[in-house]
């Protein structure tokens, strides 16, 4: 289905997303639906994941100390990973999409060709360097007693720095022809609970940090293999069109600037964390307080998920779209998508504040709960991050890759200033709190810049709409905590959870909709028991 779709699009000269705003809207909506789907299995086989390695090694401090090594080596593999395929990824999403709207089907295959080309030299050497240096970087991210195991957790991490690389190029083409399944089939579903699975096989062989970190390479390795097969499936069936003189340059002027401001926009959620494994030797955190740390930062992270599933939709739309010059149609799916983004981060949102002791520690006793301040400060930041959409995308998708270095490279600076200076004063909070101002700083900088640029904004009075069911959970979930708060701290976690979320439901859909979409909604309803 979807590829009758693709090949009639292309027959058209006006573009692939040609058509009603409603069809725009469909499309998003069902993109978004399947990323929802493959985000919630994501999130659950990552958290499986971590909370497995904290128990496996003993939990409480041991495993805390046990989960920081292995942040440390698969959050290296994959923030070098994003700047060792050097923007290619963001490449095959835009030209992609352009090619298809221009009426070129046959062009693509080559230009994701001529892509994973370019990230596979980079990230293969990258990748070598990397293995040669994990000694000494090891002995500057871990403590005195963790040094052997960080450098070999490092050493596992630069196998997997290539193959993280081309996973993500091949289901890049594959989102350029607005097939989001491959995505969520291999990048969101099959690598975390690979993950799992070959974790559990390789500690029969020898139960190391290390070895859970070689099971993360192992495991990106088979999705790299899935990920191929998956785009040589749906891109092949085009007479092959040679790409326009000078296609390669394009790619490469492209993807220069990305290459860095990937590594880092990656890098944004984590430097303040390598600066906190740096002070573990100084005594100004202990390991145990990094380990609880990166939990509180892995379920930040949770917040931004949400925005990850609509902008990965979203972005062939910009492509195509700005391309045309079709800017208010473009105004109004970037509206719409946001706000339906900031929708659906609320409930998650006032869970991570009114909660977080009971969140963190699923990973393993009481010690994990001593990062809910800092836990509560991330999410604060990560809040910022989802109020204004799918910027950062917007930017790339309309070529202004290097304004978009220009921000990551400013905010890192921002973190690792902000880091180093409160770090030694306030721990893992002077951690968390040089991630929330950066992330406040970067993203209102990169609006300011959209709206220059693109000529378009994520803001309008629609927003209000959101304010009474915001209030409604709200006071659901603080009157259920004060009702449990003597209970054990699953039953407060789910509790809230499931109340507040039934609470909320109903209250957006009186209050949260506008009207064109509350229409929208009872078409679809009545289309559904239609058939």
């Amino acid at each position: 289905m979807e590829e009758e779709g693709r090949l009639e699009a292309a027959a058209r000269p006006s573009g692939v997303f040609s058509g009603t705003s409603g069809k725009d809207y469909r499309v998003l909506a069902a993109g978004t639906a399947q990323n929802i789907v493959g985000l919630a299995v994501f999130v659950v086989g990552t958290f499986a994941a971590n909370i497995l390695i904290a128990r496996a090694f003993g939990g409480g401090g041991t495993g805390a100390v046990a989960l920081g090594i292995v942040t440390i080596g698969t959050q290296f593999a994959f923030i070098v990973a994003a700047g060792t395929r050097f923007g290619m990824d963001m490449a095959a999403v835009r030209y992609v999409a352009i090619d298809i709207g221009a009426g070129h089907p046959g062009r693509i295959r080559p230009l994701v060709g001529r892509s994973i080309q370019i990230a596979a030299a980079i990230s293969i050497a990258v990748g070598f360097v990397v293995y040669l240096v994990a000694g000494p970087v090891g002995r500057s991210l871990g403590g005195a007693q963790t040094v052997g195991e960080t450098a070999a957790a490092l050493r596992a991490a630069a196998v997997a720095i290539p193959f993280v690389a081309l996973t993500y190029v091949w289901v890049a083409g594959s989102r350029g022809l607005k097939v989001m399944r491959h995505t969520l089939y291999v990048q969101w579903m099959a690598q975390p609970l690979l993950w799992i699975v070959l974790m559990l096989v390789l500690w029969q062989i020898h139960k190391t940090e290390a070895m859970a970190v070689w099971a993360y390479a192992a495991s990106w390795c088979l999705s790299s293999v899935a990920a191929r097969f998956f785009w040589s499936s749906i891109s092949g069936a085009d007479a092959r069109e040679e790409l326009e003189p000078g296609a390669a340059g394009a790619l490469v002027r492209y993807g220069a600037p990305r290459a860095p401001a990937a590594l880092l926009s990656q890098g944004l959620f984590w430097i303040d964390y390598f600066v906190a494994s740096h002070f573990i030797g100084a005594g100004y955190v202990t390991a145990e307080e990094v380990g609880v740390y990166s939990a509180c930062v892995r379920v930040a992270l949770a917040m931004v998920l949400f925005l990850t599933a609509v902008s990965y939709v979203f972005s062939p739309f910009v492509a195509d779209l700005h391309a045309r010059g079709e800017r208010d149609r473009l105004d109004a799916l970037f509206k719409a998508i946001t706000r339906w983004t900031v929708a659906g981060t609320i409930p998650l949102l006032l869970l991570m504040l009114i909660v977080p002791q009971a969140i963190l520690q699923v990973f393993g006793g009481g010690r994990f709960a001593s990062g809910s301040g800092a836990l509560r400060i991330l999410v604060v930041g990560q809040a910022i991050n989802v109020s204004v959409g799918a910027a950062g995308f917007v930017l790339i998708m309309a070529g202004r890759t290097g304004w978009d270095l220009v921000v990551y490279a400013a905010s890192a600076a921002l973190d690792l200033t902000l880091a180093w200076m409160l770090v030694p004063r306030f721990g893992i909070d002077g951690a968390a709190a040089a991630q929330a101002i950066t992330i406040a700083a970067s993203n209102w900088l990169r609006l300011a810049l959209v709206r220059r640029f693109v000529g378009i904004f994520p803001w309008d009075r629609t927003y209000a709409r959101l304010v009474v069911p915001a209030a409604v959970c709200a006071v659901v979930m603080i009157a259920v905590h004060v009702a449990v708060a003597d209970t054990k701290w699953y039953v407060q976690l789910v509790t809230v959870a499931v109340v507040g979320g039934i609470a909320y439901l109903p209250a957006l859909l009186a209050f949260g909709l506008a009207p064109g979409e509350k229409v929208a909604l009872r078409n679809g309803i009545a289309n559904l028991r239609g058939r």
